[in-house]
């Protein structure tokens, strides 16, 4: 699996919905240069473990924007799919109130440009085509700076949900290391001590520990 850390993010344009409306032609760009932006993908609408993390991702969606971060999703369905599913109340498996946009990857080009598509598509030497596998998207989530660059991934298979929490974490990890040139030690928490990248920032670090 290749590794977008350190690279640009890929680009697209795609459909995608936001509360009630659907948008032709949405893009990642628009967000260069103004906010960071975390980018999510998952298996499926109408599932089990989807709707923990849409959920969740709402709930925690005013943390995201304190910390300048666009929230988007992101799966294999259609735009009608994510439009049934966001008016679907949450006690009948929906995601109504979601408020951030969710991308339709139909085609499947976004969840294969960012290497999260599973599944694999073969040609025999006849040229029978088959697919092994679904070709849905794993849990992939990109945490994505504000020149356009990959700066954090995590991939998860489909039964393993994730942590919203430790999202955040790495938001502030980062957003600290931008101000003040500190790097960020294991298990590091917004307010902790950090370190410079050098032997006496480590030395000092480790002094007050």
């Amino acid at each position: 699996m290749p590794v977008l850390v350190g690279k640009k993010a890929p680009t697209f344009t795609a459909k995608a919905v936001q509360g009630e409306n659907i948008i032709d032609s949405f893009s990642l760009d628009q967000f260069i240069g103004k906010k960071y932006v975390v980018f999510f993908f998952y298996p499926k609408d109408f599932t089990f473990v989807c709707p923990t993390e849409l959920h969740r991702f709402q709930e925690e969606l005013a943390e995201f924007e304190s910390r300048n971060v666009a929230v988007v999703g992101c799966s294999t369905d259609s735009e009608f799919s994510h439009w049934a599913w966001l008016n679907t109340p949450k006690n009948k498996g929906g995601i109504q109130g979601v408020s951030y946009p969710l991308v339709a990857d139909i085609n499947k080009t976004i969840s294969e440009a960012f290497d999260v598509l599973a599944g694999e598509e073969t040609i025999d030497e006849d040229g029978n085509y088959s697919i092994n596998g679904e070709m849905v998207a794993y849990r992939g989530l990109f945490l994505i700076d504000l020149e356009g660059t990959v700066r954090h991934q995590v991939v998860n298979d489909m039964p393993l949900g994730r942590s919203i929490r430790e999202c955040l974490r790495v938001i502030d990890a980062l957003q600290h290391f931008e101000a003040h040139g500190e790097v960020c030690p294991m298990d590091w928490q917004k307010g902790d001590i950090a370190m410079n990248a050098d032997h006496q920032g480590v030395s000092d670090y480790l002094g007050n520990q």
